[in-house]
């Protein structure tokens, strides 16, 4: 369905001209490091890898992000057969749209600005500490809230225009990211890790299922999240039935098989059967990275990597925040949010309202949890993040089913039935029985105490029923756009 066919518009909404996104900047290298740098690299690895063993299974969390790379490939599959028929920035929400109906679109479109906002402000949280850390050391001291402040500013202008400026900065940040832990991961492999020989006991599923295997997929989950949204890009691609599958399968193949052997030989490093101990035994096992590149490598790495680890941060920022302000952006071009949400900038077409307003919702987040004095870590960071997790993982489930719905309404336009039915069928009843798992485990997984255990994962429910009520409310005013939900190309 081109702008030329579209629907006619309700008065005060925009206009052709004035809601399009620029079209033809994004091939898939671009599209690819957009995704790959919302799954923080260095973030994951110094961040997430050890908290994982610890809490999760250990040196199993190797062998845990290959089963979790699995799944994400039997997912990408109808994902990417069904991305050739619908492009759309929506993503998500168009693919539930298209495939379930226009209630369930707008479900999707509210879980995902809900889980793409939790995920940008919470890292915002990580950043701030991180940045009172590395900068405090060096003797400019400044509180962590101003450096989320600070963060906030340049996303906000870098948001506020063309999307291609994003992509070159991510790029140059992404590479020194892989780099910086490419050299470590080298080191230790040449060394034969802390033995002398290389252990493949990570992967054995005895290993694999030590510990709290759920909360080590919780976690690798979250290594991924953002690898969906390369058909957030779709309208800003070029050739985008070849780049977008290649963006999706690239992301999901450099992501998981980075972060399996980064994991293995971090356990390796420091010894399959010392590696929990010797977590436990740190102060803060963020720092388990950092004591591992000083350990095979020495020299200025460990201060490299601490400036990098807040590059990585901030990559991620804007990576999430480019994605749900295109989330915004088509709730208003299509009629769920006011009109003025869905135009784009005259002289950038960049989805400017939309980033605009998840800028003021990034500075009210981050004022209220620095003016009650919660912890930007253990609380912004981890609750948030883990929330955006939950999600996206309901939101892969949906569209899971979406993609059959929308086939078997279509017919197979050319897919094959195992792209079409067979494959979402499967990753879809896995990805469900995950998100009702980690839902009813939320305050467990994340340390939420009390009612805020089920109060935070709560927060998807209501928002999946905003949308409800805002496509029925669309549907009761504009019968016409309701039916073109998610059709937009």
């Amino acid at each position: 369905m081109s702008i030329s066919d579209a629907p006619a518009k309700t008065e005060g909404s925009a206009t052709a001209s004035s809601n399009q996104l620029r079209p033809n900047v994004l091939g898939a290298a671009s599209i690819m490091f957009l995704v790959v740098s919302a799954a923080a690299p260095l973030t994951a690895v110094a961040g997430g890898v050890p908290l994982a063993m610890l809490l999760g299974n250990g040196a199993g969390v190797a062998g845990a992000v290959g089963i979790v790379t699995l799944i994400l490939m039997l997912f990408a599959v109808g994902y990417v057969a069904m991305s050739r028929h619908v492009r759309n920035a929506g993503a998500f929400y168009a693919f539930a749209a298209q495939g379930l109906g226009g209630h369930f679109g707008g479900a999707a479109a509210m879980v995902a600005i809900l889980s793409y906002n939790c995920m940008q402000i919470g890292i915002l949280g990580l950043l701030g500490a991180a940045s009172a850390g590395t900068f405090g050391a060096m003797g400019l001291t400044l509180p962590w809230w101003v450096w989320s402040y600070i963060f906030i500013a340049l996303t906000a202008v870098l948001g506020y225009r063309q999307v291609d400026l994003s992509a070159k900065i991510l790029v140059i940040l992404v590479a020194l990211e892989y780099l910086i832990v490419l050299i470590i991961n080298a080191a230790i492999f040449f060394a034969g890790g802390d033995s002398g020989t290389l252990s493949m006991a990570p992967f054995a599923p005895s290993q694999i299922m030590s510990g709290v295997p759920s909360i080590a997929v919780l976690f690798c989950f979250a290594f991924f999240i953002g690898f969906e949204s390369t058909t957030i890009y779709s309208e800003e691609a070029r050739d985008p039935r070849r780049s977008i599958p290649v963006a999706t399968y690239g992301s999901v193949l450099l992501i998981g098989i980075f972060y399996m052997a980064t994991a293995w030989l971090m356990a390796n490093g420091a010894g399959v059967d010392k590696l929990v101990p010797t977590l436990a035994a740190l102060p803060d096992p963020t720092t388990f990275l950092f004591d591992l590149a000083g350990r095979y490598v020495g020299g200025p790495v460990p201060t490299i990597m601490g400036l990098l680890f807040i590059s990585s941060l901030f990559a991620a920022v804007l990576a999430f925040h480019n994605g749900v302000a295109r989330y915004k952006y088509v709730a208003g071009r299509e009629g769920l949010l006011p009109d003025r949400v869905g135009q784009t900038h005259a002289e950038y077409r960049s989805p400017h309202i939309g980033s605009i307003i998840q800028t003021g919702i990034a500075v009210l987040v981050i004022g209220l949890f620095a003016g009650f004095g919660l912890d930007p870590v253990l609380q912004l960071f981890t609750w948030l993040t883990q929330l955006g997790t939950l999600g996206v993982l309901g939101l892969m489930g949906l569209v899971s089913f979406a993609v059959i719905g929308f086939f078997s309404k279509k017919g197979n336009l050319g897919e094959s039935i195992l792209a079409t039915k067979i494959l979402p069928l499967i990753s879809g009843i896995i990805l469900v029985v995950l998100f009702v798992l980690i839902f009813s485990q939320f305050g467990a997984m994340t340390g939420a105490q009390g009612w805020l255990g089920i109060a935070l994962p709560s927060l998807v429910i209501v928002a999946a029923l905003l949308g409800l009520i805002l496509a029925w409310n669309l549907r009761n005013r504009d019968q016409i756009r309701f039916r073109a939900l998610g059709q937009h190309r």
